[in-house]
């Protein structure tokens, strides 16, 4: 069989763009692919609109202009489950999304394209926290320390620049008795800029002429657009916010080595029986999400990076070995929010101004690390998700309904409706918020399998069953009461809890275990030459942080591991 190159990757998010660009470095061929579209590249200048190109493998097509053109600060034009352009479907926004089965009800926060879920991700780059993985994990938090250095240059990692916002949080943090931290390897709780994968702010920004419109200089403008896709810079390779589009996509063309095609949904991974190998992967089956061809390639070796549901769903609709733990042990970092609403006068005394304006600056710029617990961090946007997040979206129902506890250290909890949210909104601008993840811990009830009947273009569909344990909820509270307490020490008059639902999807992992369902390299215990360089890999919930640095870090690590193995 002729190949179409040394290594398939599946999925050019998060990870598998950093194993194909680690890998190209090191003279692999790889042939990377992309069920969703390619924004930035002039092979599909409408690429919601136009089939465009088949596949791009050289950095002069990308184009800074066409991206411009389809990243906008709307709402609903970029995050809409079912028209946005980071929803998760193909790029035919008159073909419906793709289908997935939560049975609590709620919403997958991720999105298909090149990119994947780091198009819209805050660009939080935090490393796990090292007693969650030593004398945990098959391997040692020691030995993840270079690959993390690696990919903090490549990206690179900084500490985020301070606002009103954090300048407040930092205020309250420190009243409330905790310490700042300044190293990345956590062992104790404290406070600390967001470790964040977006540039330094543009030295330009305080000229009086700086003109945020026409800006094509290099650097983050503080202007908090972070979640709807960040275009700012001179070109794709500069722009500020670095997800993988616009860092580990152009590094890897740029070694001459990798291909990468969009709009490409692979439905099966093949496999053959080798006298000395036993099962492996030889190629994969695929479906141009425009045209509904199918067609198949082959490779030495098959990645896995479709993320934390679409990985063990390929598994399981390519009929490959039973494993107890594909699909098993999800992880999702229990969400929360919550917020303080501050006087004007206690902001001028504070901070010297009347208000914060949360939409201004990086959108999570300043965090909270309690090892163990999980991670409290400032976030703000645009009022129209910050208002669905804050103020729409809880498991308590509608706040009026609830009785007041006097024990609790919020003053509202649950939905707010009517003229209570009109004049929570009036002070929008005086609104500080946080959001809560807990480290849940690892259980295998908890779930990506498949509806025994519904299938949609691509296999059948996934089904998501996730319910937090009592302990979970525990950590959850006591994150809740930490955050209440910095907001009163830093003078909040209102608290608000919104309590979230467990069925709000962002940090899935953990659903293909290192050490369960592939060897400490990352390559599938039954099947030889499939590997998984995606969150669903990570072993656990990282003691609580974003999954988003260490998925890195392990792409890297495989990609150095698949060379010595089958490339040396």
């Amino acid at each position: 069989m002729n190949k179409d190159a040394d290594v398939i990757v599946i999925g050019a998010g998060g990870g598998g763009a950093v194993a194909a660009r680690e890998l190209g470095e090191k003279g692999i061929k790889v042939l990377l692919l992309e069920a969703g579209p390619w924004y930035g590249n002039k092979k599909w200048p409408k690429p919601n609109a136009e089939k465009g190109g088949i596949s791009s493998a050289s950095a002069d097509d990308l184009s800074i202009e066409i991206l411009k053109e389809n990243f906008t600060d709307l709402e609903d034009d970029m995050n809409d489950f079912v028209t946005g352009k980071f929803r998760w479907g193909p790029a035919d926004r008159n073909r419906g999304a793709w289908n997935r089965i939560i049975t609590t009800g709620g919403y997958t926060w991720q999105n298909s394209g090149v990119g994947g879920s780091t198009l819209h991700y805050f660009g939080n780059s935090p490393r796990a926290f090292p007693q969650a993985v030593n004398n945990v994990w098959p391997i040692t938090y020691e030995e993840l320390i270079p690959y993390y250095e690696r990919a903090e240059q490549t990206l690179p990692v900084r500490p985020a620049p301070t606002t009103a916002k954090e300048e407040l949080f930092y205020i309250g943090a420190g009243k409330a008795g905790w310490q700042l931290l300044d190293t990345p390897d956590l062992t104790g709780p404290g406070y600390r800029p967001q470790p964040n994968a977006i540039l330094r702010p543009n030295p330009s920004l305080n000229d009086p002429d700086f003109d945020f419109q026409t800006n094509t200089s290099t650097g983050c403008t503080l202007r908090g657009h972070c979640v709807n896709g960040c275009h700012i810079g001179p070109t794709v390779e500069g722009v500020a916010k670095r997800s993988t589009l616009v860092s580990y996509i152009p590094r890897g063309l740029r070694t001459g080595n990798v291909e990468v095609r969009p709009n490409t949904f692979v439905t099966k991974i093949i496999t053959e029986e080798d006298t000395s190998e036993g099962l492996r992967a030889v190629g994969v089956l695929y479906r141009d999400t425009w045209t509904g061809e199918t067609g198949q390639l082959s490779s030495d070796v098959v990645i896995m990076a479709a993320g934390g549901v679409e990985t063990p769903r390929l598994w399981l609709n390519s009929a490959l070995p039973e494993n107890e733990w594909v699909g098993r042990g999800l992880i999702n970092h229990w969400f929360d929010s919550v917020s303080g609403i501050f006087e004007e006068e206690v902001l001028m005394d504070r901070l010297g101004v009347s208000d914060i304006k949360p939409y201004v600056g990086q959108n999570a710029a300043a965090r909270f690390d309690y090892p163990g617990l999980g991670v409290i961090e400032t976030y703000g946007m645009s009022p129209g998700l910050y208002s669905g997040l804050l103020y729409g979206t809880s498991n308590m129902g509608y706040h009026i309904l609830n009785k007041t506890d006097s024990q609790n250290p919020w003053d509202i909890e649950g939905r707010v409706v009517g003229e209570q949210l009109k004049k929570f909104m009036r002070d929008y601008r005086r609104t500080l918020s946080v959001l809560i993840f807990t480290d849940d811990d690892v259980n295998q009830s908890n779930s990506i399998t498949l509806d025994p009947e519904l299938k949609d273009e691509n296999g059948y569909i996934p089904v998501i069953n996730y319910q937090p344990s009592r302990i979970d909820m525990e950590k959850r509270d006591k994150l809740a009461v930490i955050a209440s307490d910095i907001f009163r020490k830093a003078g909040a008059k209102t608290v608000i809890r919104s309590n979230w639902p467990p069925g709000i999807f962002i940090h899935i992992q953990c659903t293909m275990r290192m050490g369960y369902v592939t060897d400490i390299n990352c390559e599938a215990n039954q099947v030889k030459r499939l590997y998984i360089a995606d969150n669903s890999v990570l072993y656990n919930g990282l003691g609580g942080p974003n999954p988003t640095l260490t998925t890195q870090a392990l792409a890297t690590r495989t990609a150095e591991k698949i060379v010595d193995k089958y490339f040396s």
